[in-house]
């Protein structure tokens, strides 16, 4: 009894029992994954919901008055290049171009930049707009994939063509050269035709000639006329001169 009253020892006052759990009968878990059956895969592939589609995409809706007035600093910087790339040239050809090695890409530049011809990558959200307020905007049609632009401060087209034949990456779907749109076999046509210089010594030639044409015609009936009185003139002094050296008939019966 001493033991279980508050005297004695320290350690034994409020001592209990430690309290032990055991859990017999625990099992290990044997319980994999299973690949489900090929069957099921079918029926949940085939039953699995699919979203629609819409009927046109995204991109293809015209964008919101809202979309087009948040137009940052960088667009408007690529519209007033291309104002300037229209305005400052006068041969501006339009190209559809395809992938091809940057190597090639460089060597055509090169040619071309040999002629004063530079290489101009646009865009067409960046080009479309400024072409609809301009006088240019008969050359929309032409951008509908991935183009480049060839343009020169002079009329360089025999030279374009010769380096274009070399690249079929490149294809020429038109140009403005002296703010007169052509297709390409407008282009073609022109580039055959001679240089500034050769054309003004032709037009030239065909503006004298006229006149000197008019003047022959003018001096033609004069320079006739003269020339008949001329012979006229000749024919009586012949007659003269024949009649006085021929002897009379009298004169003939009085020397007999």
């Amino acid at each position: 009894m001493g033991a279980l009253s508050g005297g004695g020892a320290p350690w034994r006052r409020g001592w209990l029992p430690a309290l032990q759990f055991v859990r017999r009968g625990s099992k290990a878990v044997t319980r994999h994954w299973k690949a489900m059956h090929f069957q099921r895969q079918k029926l949940m592939a085939v039953t699995e919901y699919l979203a629609p589609r819409p009927a046109v995409p995204p991109r293809c809706l015209p964008r919101s008055k809202e979309t087009l007035q948040e137009d940052d600093g960088y667009a408007r910087l690529l519209r007033r290049q291309v104002e300037e790339v229209f305005r400052d040239n006068r041969m501006i050809a339009v190209c559809q171009y395809n992938s091809m090695p940057s190597e090639d890409m460089v060597l055509m530049r090169h040619y071309l930049r040999k002629h004063s011809i530079e290489v101009k990558f646009v865009l067409n959200e960046i080009v479309r707009p400024v072409l609809s307020q301009s006088k240019y905007k008969n050359l929309l049609p032409l951008f509908v994939a991935r183009n480049i632009l060839l343009v020169s401060r002079e009329a360089k087209a025999k030279e374009m063509l010769r380096v274009l034949k070399g690249v079929p990456q490149i294809n020429l779907l038109g140009a403005c050269i002296h703010d007169t749109i052509l297709s390409r076999q407008g282009v073609e046509n022109f580039a055959k035709l001679p240089s500034l210089e050769a054309a003004q010594g032709q037009t030239l030639g065909a503006l004298a000639l006229l006149p000197s044409q008019t003047s022959s015609l003018l001096q033609r009936g004069s320079a006739h006329l003269t020339a008949l009185l001329d012979e006229h003139i000749r024919q009586l002094r012949d007659g003269e001169t024949g009649s006085l050296a021929e002897p009379t008939p009298a004169q003939s019966s009085g020397a007999r």
